[in-house]
């Protein structure tokens, strides 16, 4: 028997499809004895587990980690299972060990990290159990040697989504759990349609798990797993989690086509620079297909702090694309990363004059406000703070409060971001978010949304930002009040 743990990771009314640990399920069905425990369903995952390996002998604990909240409970619940089950191993894979790999293998209850994709290296590790074979030879996976010194194995090649079988959604059941109200609709579900992606933006955590490759399902795939769960379970929109769903104009325009007929609303990710290059032809099938908010990494309004991230695009056609796409009933949301270790300031000064910018083109326009947090990377990471600041060398001390904040970007703690500059940060976004409150709040009354709307409009409109107390208590008082969800 193997587990496959999705440790919780989000509020019930926000729970999807645990698609890292489908993955890996595709790869072991029918061949392998398998049980999922998803912690965004199971109320008491560690109890279950418990129960499953007293029934069971299990071979191998596989528990699949997004640095945050995912983590800090994999941190619970692994060393709870260890102390019950010392001679079950555990493999982490996923995001935060990809990324952290030997700070993983510095907890005591983590015996081997699958960096990247995992569903060739989980089957090989099985192997490796049963057969004595060497785990030097296991690409893609990091482990402990008998002297309890860290090895890395060789980088194991990208595979295209096309070449694993499909995700055993049936495992999941009831599937119906997984589909909730989105502001695309009311049971809206999530796909991966393609891996990794082909940029090397110096701040994204993206890069040193998949070193600048992508790998994407062909159209035809995507939309044939689609369709079934619109027949079968009722799902009427989705959310496309690819790094970069917007790799061509033909691809686009073929999935575009093979859309259309589900009449799924959907959200997405994509390039600035490559969505301006398409036609209007292709941006209109786009919008007929159902896509209803894309997502663009804009950045930085200053072309210099762009250079500097290796993002590849200027802010004018951040300005361009706003514009455009307005016309074709696409609601733009733009992502910024504000706090240039080298200028905070006047990285925050600039950054907040662009996004009224955009505004001005397009009020329908979403803006994301974000601290930059540092994460390694194989090129340096943004900003030079290389030796300006030391990450945790232990998941459990990236499960403490300081390092909990600095994931979420809460409170990132950062020495070079001065105490003035993050609030400036801090309060701008609460202005803008009260002056423009985000379609994706379906649980927002409209009676809140005029009351923030009302609060903030002076502010925005003389660009005072500090001390924005009466928002602060707004948002607190509207979110007091907000319907509850029996269904959650």
């Amino acid at each position: 028997m193997i587990i496959l743990l999705h440790p919780k990771a989000v509020k019930p009314h926000n729970r999807r499809f645990p698609l890292a640990i489908l993955s890996i399920a595709a790869a072991l069905e029918g061949a392998e004895e398998y049980q999922i425990v998803d912690g965004n369903l199971d109320t008491t995952p560690g109890a279950t587990m418990d129960r499953i390996a007293r029934e069971h002998r299990v071979e191998l604990l596989a528990v699949s980690v997004m640095p945050g909240p995912q983590m800090v409970s994999a941190v619970a619940l692994c060393r709870e299972f260890r102390q019950k089950h010392p001679n079950v191993p555990i493999v982490w894979g996923g995001y935060f060990p990809s990324l952290y790999a030997d700070t993983t293998l510095n907890a005591g209850y983590v015996d081997f990290v699958i960096r990247g994709q995992g569903e060739d290296t989980i089957i090989e590790l099985l192997q490796a159990f049963r057969d004595s074979r060497q785990l030097a030879s296991i690409r893609g996976l990091s482990f402990k040697d008998a002297f309890g010194l860290h090895v890395h194995n060789a980088e194991r090649p990208l595979r295209s989504p096309n070449d694993f079988p499909r995700l055993p959604y049936h495992r999941l059941a009831p599937v119906e759990r997984y589909l909730l109200p989105t502001f695309l609709g009311r049971r809206t579900g999530v796909h991966h349609a393609s891996i990794g992606c082909p940029f090397r933006c110096q701040f994204c955590g993206v890069v040193p798990i998949f070193d600048g490759r992508q790998k994407t399902e062909v159209p035809e795939r995507t939309a044939e797993v689609l369709g079934m769960l619109q027949r079968k379970f009722g799902m009427d929109a989705v959310q496309f989690y690819d790094n970069n769903f917007f790799l061509s104009e033909s691809h686009a325009s073929k999935q575009a086509e093979l859309l259309s007929p589900l009449n799924l609303r959907w959200w997405a990710e994509g390039r600035i620079d490559t969505f301006l290059r398409y036609s209007d032809e292709a941006l209109r099938d786009i919008r007929r297909s159902g896509a209803t908010m894309i997502f663009f990494g804009a950045e930085s309004g200053s072309n210099e702090v762009l250079a500097q991230m290796n993002k590849r695009i200027t802010a004018e056609q951040t300005l361009e694309l706003a514009a455009r796409i307005r016309k074709f009933g696409i609601i733009p949301e733009f992502s910024f990363v504000v706090g240039n270790p080298n200028a905070p300031a006047e990285d925050t000064r600039q950054t907040i004059d662009f996004v009224r910018r955009i505004k001005r083109l397009n009020p329908d326009a979403e803006i994301i406000v974000q601290h930059y947090i540092p994460t390694p990377h194989p090129d340096g990471m943004y900003g030079g703070v290389e030796g300006k600041i030391e990450f945790p060398r232990t998941p459990d001390e990236w499960a403490t409060e300081r390092w909990f904040n600095f994931t979420i970007r809460h409170d990132p703690r950062l020495p070079w971001l001065p105490r003035q500059v993050k609030r400036r940060i801090d309060n701008f976004e609460l202005v803008i978010n009260s002056r423009w409150p985000t379609v994706q709040d379906i649980r927002l009354p409209r009676w809140g949304r005029m009351l923030l709307q009302f609060l903030s409009s002076w502010r925005y409109a003389t660009g005072i930002y500090d001390f924005p107390l009466e928002l602060a208590w707004a948002e607190k008082f509207v979110a007091l009040r907000k319907p509850r969800w029996e269904s959650l």
